[in-house]
């Protein structure tokens, strides 16, 4: 089963401006056709996930970006105790980090192993 998603055809558009690309050099780096790269930014057509994240990595944008979902930082709530002279700011830095990269991770559809 592959997850559509609705109303992103905007943040794409906006990802490709910012990643300077035509939509027939989008449609190229993506192997998403040009007509259904076009019906999917004007909204005519739903995007599938997959049309998501090739679209994500071809613009150097996150899944997360292009479907509003917020970024990591918006999404996490966190406490920390600071020990051995760490610095809170030091520690929600490395725990950002590492939750990024979770979210990269997921974004890429690479599984978490145990």
């Amino acid at each position: 089963m592959v997850t559509v998603v609705s109303g992103v055809g905007e943040l794409v558009e906006r990802a490709r401006v910012a990643a300077g690309l035509s939509q027939r050099a989008l449609a190229d780096a993506t192997g998403i056709s040009q007509p259904t790269l076009s019906r999917i930014i004007s909204g005519d057509r739903q995007a599938k996930m997959p049309e998501v994240v090739a679209i994500a990595w071809a613009t150097g944008h996150t899944v997360a970006q292009l479907t509003e979902a917020g970024t990591v930082a918006d999404r996490m709530r966190y406490a920390a105790r600071a020990t051995n002279d760490s610095g809170l700011d030091g520690m929600r830095a490395a725990l950002l980090h590492f939750a990024e990269l979770n979210d990269y991770l997921d974004d890429q559809a690479i599984p978490a192993t145990v």
